[in-house]
């Protein structure tokens, strides 16, 4: 019996040495929080400097466009006086138009001038023919009556002589003159139109100048506008990162005082586990004396069976008093086993129904603890699941959620941070239940109605 008491105070020491032993997950918690912490800042300082970058270029860019917009204003005046000037020679070529218009009449009048001329002399022409082509002046003085009418022969020949002459002349004049006027008046309309070909060209220059300014702003508002997006999403990531770091810090300072809970939690759950090693250790001990005080009496006396079946036997009473049972020893695995009994049913296919975890069955008053360090997600009274907790764990980054069903009472409340072997309630037979069992589920990730994320329990608790 001595033996078994020390087993069992074993048993129980190791349970509470796992109890107390803070696991290193939480630790590595804490410290992956820090890290991302340290992590989101360098990301926040490295976003910063972008941000800087981004404003620098935007701010150069700006300033390119100012110079072009500058230059394209400076372009635009020059094709102002530029279409000045071609105005100008516009007009002059439509005046030097009108004045050749008018030289054209000039010289319709000259052409008839000269036509009729032309007709005089041709009549001078036939003349000559008719007499041989010579004029004999000779005949024509010596032909004379008097020496009065050979001084108005001599003045009339002298007078036709002379008339020729003159015709001649006057002829090539207005002939010169007219190839002079047609000359300058064509090297002036030329001149104009070389000088308005110039001011054409220089225009065309000017224009094309102002559409290569104007396609170089036009590049340079849409690099600024590339960049202004891009400098706007930088501050949309420093924002988020702020707030990433914010609630960071927030879950460092909630991850402290989870851990202090838990601490707490722990200990609570020590002192529990200790609570029931001394009350196991007094009642092995009680049984131990009881059973001894009855061998005794039965060897002193014969008729002590007579007596011992009218009375309540040691056995008996001890069996009353067993009637609580042992909380099991809480393993070294990542989950431990929520409660004494053996297994009733099992997960898988159950009355037509995917049956979505295991069912523990003991009788008497069943303690039942959490299966691995958390904090309640929900506690309450459920119509299916009658008294149940819902336990939310993170281990290595991993959420798992764990149900305990069919309580008979709760004894952690919504939002409670509790330890791995801590009690958490009583095994019953609350809501749709069939006798006095715990119902015992576990889901990699979060619970759902339908279940999904439900693994088999005896994959990770002992058996």
């Amino acid at each position: 019996m001595k033996k078994n008491i020390i087993a069992m105070n074993a048993s129980i020491m190791i349970g509470l040495g796992s109890i107390l032993a803070a696991p290193s997950a939480y630790a590595e918690s804490l410290s992956d929080l820090q890290q991302k912490k340290e992590s989101i800042q360098e990301k926040r300082s490295g976003v910063e400097s972008n941000i800087s970058d981004t404003e620098k270029k935007i701010d150069n860019l700006h300033d390119k466009q100012l110079t072009a917009e500058e230059q394209i204003a400076a372009i635009e005046a020059k094709i102002a006086e530029s279409t000045k000037k071609i105005d100008a020679k516009n007009a002059e070529i439509t005046q030097t138009k009108k004045e050749i218009e008018a030289l054209k009449e000039e010289i319709k009048v000259l052409k008839e001038r000269i036509a009729k001329r032309n007709e005089v002399l041709k009549e001078r022409a036939r003349s000559f023919q008719e007499t041989g082509g010579d004029v004999n002046y000779l005949e024509v003085l010596f032909g004379s009556s008097s020496f009065g009418d050979l001084i108005d022969r001599v003045g009339a020949v002298a007078t036709i002589a002379e008339a020729d002459r003159d015709i001649l002349k006057e002829h090539e004049l207005d002939k010169k003159d007219l190839e002079e006027k047609q000359t300058a008046v064509e090297k002036k309309l030329a001149s104009l139109e070389v000088a308005k070909a110039e001011l054409l060209e220089i225009q065309k220059q000017q224009k094309q100048q102002k559409q290569e300014k104007a396609a170089l702003v036009k590049k340079l508002k849409q690099q600024t506008k590339k960049h202004e997006d891009e400098k706007m999403g930088l501050e949309e990531e420093k924002a988020n990162l702020a707030a990433q770091e914010t609630a960071i810090k927030s879950a460092i300072n909630l991850e402290q005082n989870r851990l202090a809970e838990l601490e707490a939690a722990r200990k609570k759950a020590a002192a529990e586990a200790k609570k029931r090693a001394e009350q196991a250790a007094a009642q092995a001990a009680s049984q131990a004396a009881s059973q001894a005080a009855e061998s005794k009496k039965q060897s002193s006396s014969s008729g002590s069976s007579a007596k011992s079946s009218s009375s309540p036997s040691p056995s008996s009473s001890s069996q009353s008093s067993s009637n609580v049972s042992q909380v099991p020893a809480v393993s070294s695995g990542t989950f431990t086993r929520p409660s004494a009994g053996y297994v009733s049913s099992t997960m898988g296919e159950r009355w037509n129904k995917q049956h979505a975890g295991i069912d523990i069955a003991a009788s008497g008053t069943v303690p039942v603890v959490a299966a691995a360090d958390g904090v309640v997600s929900r506690s309450y009274f459920s119509s299916t699941y009658g008294n149940v907790i819902f336990v939310t764990h993170s281990i290595s980054g991993q959420q798992w959620t764990t149900v305990y069903a069919h309580l008979s009472s709760r004894q952690a409340s919504t939002g409670s941070v509790v330890a791995k072997g801590q009690q958490i309630g009583i095994m019953g037979n609350t809501g749709h239940s069939y006798g006095q069992h715990l119902h015992f589920e576990l889901h990699k990730g979060a619970w759902n109605y339908s279940k999904s994320n439900a693994v088999n329990p005896l994959n990770y608790i002992p058996n």
